[in-house]
């Protein structure tokens, strides 16, 4: 029986990814539910590992390459959203914090940089939408961005605090983990 409760929660929880990576077709859902899309596969990867959280978010990106109506909001996820809860738990058991965050703020940047070149340049994507008034802002958009990762790294950090504080004993009664 514990098999088949992996198997379900799996499906459950990337059922429930890829639902909200769905409703990015209303505007103010293209940044947000990516990164609550991606916050979804906590459960997995605190109940099993971060390897076969891989699994779930493969099955999620390669379903949403032809479901998700927004591009934007496809590459967000697939480009890191998705991935990044899963290596955060990577991230974290390494001996320095000050690598740790080395790492996790190398890989959110380089991360966005090639999803947004390869919007760019492989989909078309305007690149007018990168200037404000005829200033290129590309590099305040790093920078806000920068801020917002740090964000929504403490808000990860909280949701996997309470996942195992309030939520793992019920999760586990359901699927029988």
């Amino acid at each position: 029986m514990k098999q088949a409760g992996r198997i379900a929660l799996g499906g459950v929880l990337g059922a429930l990814s890829l639902t909200l990576l769905m409703f990015t077709v209303f505007p103010i859902g293209r940044f947000t539910l990516p990164a609550i899309a991606g916050a979804v596969l906590i459960p997995f990867v605190i109940e099993f590992s971060p390897q076969r959280g891989l699994l779930i978010y493969a099955a999620v990106a390669v379903v949403s390459l032809f479901t998700v109506p927004d591009i934007e909001a496809k590459a967000l996820f697939i480009g890191f959203f998705g991935y990044y809860p899963i290596l955060k738990s990577l991230f974290e058991r390494l001996a320095s914090r000050w690598f740790e965050w080395l790492a996790k703020f190398a890989v959110f940047n380089i991360s966005v940089v090639l999803s947004y070149l390869l919007l760019i340049y492989a989909f078309g994507f305007d690149i007018g939408y990168f200037s404000l008034f005829g200033v290129n802002i590309v590099y305040l958009l790093i920078a806000a961005g920068n801020i917002a990762f740090l964000l929504y790294d403490k808000v990860l950090t909280n949701l996997v605090t309470l996942y195992i504080r309030v939520l793992h004993p019920h999760i586990a009664k359901i699927f029988r983990l």
